[in-house]
């Protein structure tokens, strides 16, 4: 029999195992199936820890999740196809929940497809290699502090990419009085109530933990960036600068010429891709982009048929776009899709990577991954669901953040899977202090 293992049981490795298990539903044999998980639960990133730095038993947390995080794009751009939002709370919700709300949306589908008896929990993946037919997985139980080794037809690794941070050194960081930390570590924007905030990136996280540090009462929060600014109307105590030259004492000192004072510096400058458990040959060596080279249809490694990578790219898409992947990885490990020849492969690849180095703005962006998501799912039999919708819904809200950056959230969106248009929410997002889900779920 057929072995498989995943690295991974956050959203993309949860994926895969539901594709497998559609298909024995269906009455199709699968492979037998191993998927390693490092931390205690499943879920991933999405599975919230008040940990940093290391767990329990001295591994490194991947858990980047913070308190008060709520979405930060329409839930129904995200929307399982074969699992809706109305279904598993039985009501219609808000488009932009908090976190333990979409976590428990995760979950749900997992649970109901019965995948937790594939995952080894508290099991981190030390060494894999390839003797030319197959992987050879050795993983430490951190709990018994045992090793094992098995050997696996097909490896697929759904590690993520927003785990290992990337931590630039700035002149001054040593001697700064105040606090310096990665996004990766924050966890809690009520540590930064009364304090000078600067955050220094230009992309989702940079924009949200500014967002959140401001809400929950930062005297000012001072963004700095290294290309191009985000360029929100920004609210009074909110203000971007052109990148961090040095830190002297408690003062940032910026390229501009711009000087501020800090208690506090975030860095909210990207992750890095990292597989310290992968030989050389087998590792995907890319910065964050939309279309990694190297990936057939972003997913299968191109020298090596046997190894896949899922949710490897930046992403506007998501938990469907990662089920999209799933299923098309399922099919090829099923034989039930078949690998075109080395050119054709390299040609196919070539032609997405190009296309995305000519991408200039966000709705090209959202254009170029919703095209690369209907492809895939014109290749399995993934459920219908309504990709022109999504794309449309990526565009308001886009123009939604440009109108306001405060009151984006405020804003309801159609599902692209049921036709169900949210409920406004009881609260503005500026006002929402509780993130709990069942304050969220409350009708008023």
């Amino acid at each position: 029999m057929t072995k498989v293992a995943i690295i991974g049981s956050g959203p993309c490795g949860l994926s895969l195992l539901r594709a497998f298990q559609q298909a024995e539903e269906k009455g199709q044999k699968i492979p037998e199936i191993v998927c390693y998980e490092k931390q205690e639960d499943w879920g991933g990133l999405w599975n919230y820890s008040w940990r940093t730095g290391s767990d329990q038993y001295g591994d490194t947390i991947p858990n980047s999740m913070y308190r008060y995080l709520w979405s930060n794009g329409p839930k129904e751009c995200l929307e399982f196809a074969d699992y809706s939002f109305d279904e598993h709370f039985n009501q219609p919700i808000p488009s932009f929940p908090p976190r333990e709300v979409l976590y428990d949306y995760i979950l749900g589908r997992a649970k109901k497809a019965n995948i937790k008896k594939y995952i080894q929990f508290n099991t981190t993946v030390k060494e894999v290699k390839y003797n030319g037919n197959q992987f050879e997985v050795s993983a430490l139980n951190k709990k018994n502090n045992t090793i094992t080794s098995n050997n696996y037809d097909y490896l697929i690794v759904a590690s993520g990419h927003f785990s290992v941070p990337y931590t630039p050194e700035y002149e001054g960081m040593k001697s700064f009085p105040g606090r310096i930390l990665h996004g990766h570590d924050f966890r809690d924007a009520e540590e930064f109530r009364n304090k000078d905030v600067v955050v220094l990136g230009s992309s989702y996280s940079a924009e949200d933990i500014a967002l959140q540090c401001y809400k929950y009462g930062a005297k000012s929060v001072t963004i700095g960036y290294r290309h191009n600014p985000m360029g929100f109307k920004w609210p009074d105590g909110m203000k971007e600068v052109h990148y961090l030259d040095r830190l002297e004492g408690n003062k940032a000192i910026f390229k501009d010429g711009h000087e501020q004072n800090a208690d506090a510096i975030i860095l909210c400058s990207g992750y890095l891709h990292h597989f310290p458990f992968l030989d050389e040959s087998l590792k995907l060596k890319t910065v964050n982009r939309l279309y990694p080279p190297k990936l057939y249809k972003g997913v299968v490694w191109q020298d090596n048929h046997k190894l896949m990578y899922l949710g490897m790219q930046d992403q506007f898409h998501t938990f469907n776009m990662f089920d999209c992947q799933a299923w098309f990885a399922r099919d090829v490990i099923m034989g039930k899709m078949k690998m075109p020849k080395d050119e054709d492969i390299n040609n196919d690849i070539n032609k997405w990577v190009l296309e995305e180095e000519a991408l200039r703005d966000p709705i090209q962006m959202i254009d170029f991954q919703t095209e690369y998501t209907k492809d895939l799912h014109s290749l399995s039999d993934y459920p219908t669901i309504d990709f022109e919708l999504i794309r449309k819904h990526f565009k308001v809200w886009e123009h939604h953040k440009e109108e306001d950056i405060m009151t984006y959230r405020n804003n309801s969106f159609s599902s692209a899977v049921t036709g169900t248009v949210a409920p406004i929410h009881h609260t503005s997002w500026a006002e929402a202090m509780d993130d709990s889900m069942e304050t969220f779920m409350k009708s008023k």
